[in-house]
């Protein structure tokens, strides 16, 4: 009833889960995943205690392979589970339980385990494994829902569409560097939720990451006093009441020196020449 892809960065720096599924927030039941440790899906008939003892396993030193195993030596329920791990250094394993139904699957390779079950066939989890092989130029947030959109429009679950989530972590990419979650998006019941969740993760980008150098613009006394008729005119008393009512924080520098090029866009202004 789900297909999924787990995979780690090429930079060795962050992993992630990727999922869709005909079933109600599946973003609440498949996905886990701890920055330097490894990430994990859980589905068919799900054992969601195999995201704690998976990721215990692989904190403990365990690859992927060796924590597959033990989860499915200690589940007599193993021959309807299906699961996929990617560990701290990528190597991936995948199993899906010969009572699961079809049509039901998965592939590996180097940082990516790619599952699925009840799908329209295998063109579901091939499609899947292609987009994520052809878009190594890409974040790793982006790439997993590329692949996911991939899948889906292959046929995705052959029941219909219900749900999809997004689950990244990195060291330190979190809201103010506080944790490791740089994603974590769930679209629990909609009509077309994998292209909702590439939707929101385009706002995830604009309201949750920093800018970078080349997107940073300095803010001169003109172009703040532009801001601040622009902030006026929409009801704010100034440009940073404007800013902190649409939570663009983490696009504008703490004392307005720069401002995000999208942020000038979004508010209508042209930046400098």
């Amino acid at each position: 009833m789900t297909f999924s892809i787990v995979a780690r960065s090429d930079d060795g720096e962050s992993w992630g889960v990727a999922v869709a599924s005909k079933f109600l927030a599946v973003g609440s039941a498949v996905p886990a995943a701890v920055a330097g440790v490894g990430a994990i899906a859980t589905q068919a008939d799900a054992n969601v205690s195999y995201k704690f003892l998976a990721l215990a396993h692989l904190d403990d030193g365990a690859t992927a392979p060796i924590a597959l195993e033990r989860l499915l030596a200690e589940d007599d329920k193993r021959d309807h589970r299906q699961v996929g791990i990617v560990d701290v250094e990528g190597t991936a394993a995948s199993h899906t339980g010969p009572e699961c139904y079809a049509w039901a699957g998965g592939l590996t390779g180097p940082g990516y385990a790619i599952q699925g079950n009840i799908l329209a066939g295998p063109e579901v989890v091939e499609a899947i494994e292609t987009a994520w092989l052809s878009s190594t130029g890409d974040s790793l947030a982006r790439r997993l829902t590329l692949a996911l959109k991939a899948g889906d429009d292959a046929g995705g679950d052959s029941r219909g569409r219900q749900a999809a989530a997004l689950l990244v972590v990195k060291d330190g990419a979190g809201y103010g560097g506080l944790d490791d979650v740089a994603a974590d998006l769930r679209v629990d019941d909609h009509a077309d939720p994998v292209a909702e969740l590439v939707r929101l993760l385009d706002l995830n980008d604009l309201y949750l990451t920093a800018s970078t150098d080349d997107e940073k613009v300095p803010v001169d006394g003109s172009l703040r006093d532009k801001l601040n008729e622009r902030a006026r005119a929409v009801g704010r008393a100034d440009f940073p009441a404007w800013v902190g009512a649409e939570n663009y924080e983490m696009r504008v520098a703490e004392d307005f020196s720069w401002v995000d090029r999208r942020v000038l866009d979004i508010i209508g202004l042209t930046p400098p020449a």
